[in-house]
């Protein structure tokens, strides 16, 4: 598609299994009170009545939703298969299990035409029944600070806290599928990387769903890695935006993660994804003597390292009380 509505934003909302969840998403952008939208919804191949609502709304508000459908193969690939369906100069991404404030996408549009940048970015909140830590917050200045400092050591936003120029999504040949998880951060470091004209809406504008997900959800020590993988890709193949770190400022800032996440699962009794926490923090990390006993402890068998860190915690707690 070689030509856009300029005013128009294209709302791509991949889905899977989100029953209890996306007409709430999908409500939340037929009241955005920015007017020329469209929505693009991908059904990822759910097996439970995600589809039948989505045509449901389509139906009811023809002309605005856009219902698609793939075998399921995950959110960047629907994501990818929904941009080449979008005729807006401008993009969204909203999952189905999130939602907006009805003045984001007006808000977000109204800096960028203001500054010309290329990407406006928001506050958001983490909501939802799993959500540890529910309040507001504002992301840093990226023009006055250190951006790739930044964009190394978290992901900068949430996918829903952001808008784009279509020409920077096309220019970056939209999300690369290479991983399970982390390919929304993957596209924002190859997108600093092109040193886009950036501008901050201090507001919290996006609402991001947290809840159980079971058994099929993919494991902490995946998502760790694959975090860690697009940090490793990034450095590689864009030297220039981190030479001013230094090795070892840069090393701390792609590997930074591994002890705090390698603790967390451990006292979540994660133990799966503590053990190759813990061993991959043994070749990439900064670890301390303290660390010592579980770095070692995470080489033996499971059931021998989860016997041995219980007995460690017991004594410390032991210790702890006297």
């Amino acid at each position: 598609m070689d030509h856009f509505d300029p005013a128009l934003i294209s709302v791509v909302m991949p889905c899977y299994n989100a029953a209890p969840y996306v007409e709430e998403a999908i409500v939340s952008v037929l009241q955005q009170r920015y007017a020329p939208l469209e929505l693009i919804v991908v059904d990822d191949g759910s097996t439970d009545a995600s589809a039948q609502i989505v045509a449901r709304l389509a139906a009811a508000h023809p002309g605005r939703i856009t219902l698609l459908h793939q075998t399921n193969s995950g959110p960047y690939a629907a994501r990818n298969y929904a941009l080449e369906h979008a005729h807006g100069n401008f993009i969204a991404f909203l999952d189905a299990d999130d939602r907006w404030h009805p003045e984001a996408l007006e808000r977000l549009h109204a800096a960028m035409i203001d500054t010309l940048a290329d990407v406006a970015y928001c506050g958001w909140q983490n909501v939802g029944e799993a959500a540890g830590n529910t309040q507001p917050y504002l992301p840093p200045d990226y023009v006055e600070s250190d951006a790739a400092a930044l964009f190394l050591q978290s992901c900068p936003w949430p996918i829903n806290g952001v808008l784009l120029r279509r020409q920077l999504v096309d220019r970056l040949n939209g999300f690369s599928e290479r991983l399970p998880t982390a390919m929304d951060y993957d596209l924002w470091l190859r997108m600093l990387a092109t040193q886009p004209t950036v501008v901050r809406v201090p507001e919290v504008l996006a609402f991001y769903r947290r809840y159980p997900r079971g058994n099929a959800h993919i494991p902490r020590w995946r998502q760790v890695f694959d975090a860690i993988a697009v940090r490793e890709t990034f450095v590689r193949r864009h030297p220039e935006p981190v030479a001013h770190l230094g090795r070892e400022k840069r090393d701390a800032l792609v590997y930074g993660s591994l002890l705090p996440e390698a603790y967390r699962c451990h006292w979540r009794r994660d133990t799966d994804s503590s053990r190759r926490l813990f061993r991959r923090a043994f070749l990439k990390a900064d670890w301390k003597a303290r660390d010592a006993k579980y770095i070692f402890a995470s080489f033996l068998p499971a059931p021998l390292f989860d016997t041995l860190i219980r007995q460690v915690d017991k004594r410390r707690n032991v210790r702890n009380r006297i």
